[in-house]
């Protein structure tokens, strides 16, 4: 099982990204991915910017969206609001990122991301797609 920032879904359904190979590498050694649900809110964020700016088209963006959906249905958890807060407040994070790594604490696991200020903010709670595939 792996725990998955957005951006690490982002390089899972957009090909053109730079952590596209190594996602797609990392998924198919283990496919129980989880995530924070505020996740799709995320990525929706992410696809509308690429839509914007012309990397996507609308269609592929709902794709990809739909995929996601569908892909994490089952995986999909729910941060308490409370120890989010408290956690963005006693590392210096966004509540966004917080409610990822109270997700991690919950699971006991690691989360996955390639947010580099995130990984410096909790190294005990995160790990880059590089290390979750050399571990």
């Amino acid at each position: 099982m792996l725990l998955v920032d957005t951006n690490v879904l982002v390089a899972l359904f957009v090909r053109d990204t730079p952590w596209f190979a190594q996602a797609r590498t990392l998924h198919e050694r283990d496919r129980d991915w989880r995530t924070e649900s505020h996740a799709l809110v995320e990525l929706s964020s992410a696809l509308t910017r690429l839509v914007r700016i012309g990397e996507v088209e609308i269609g592929s963006a709902l794709e990809v969206l739909d995929r996601a959906q569908r892909r994490f249905d089952q995986g999909l958890l729910l941060a308490p609001h409370a120890e989010a807060l408290k956690v963005a407040l006693t590392r210096g994070v966004s509540a966004y990122d917080a409610r990822f790594l109270v997700a991690a604490m919950h699971l006991g696991t690691r989360l996955t991301t390639e947010d580099v200020k995130l990984r410096a903010a909790a190294p005990d709670l995160t790990q880059s797609i590089a290390q979750a595939l050399a571990g």
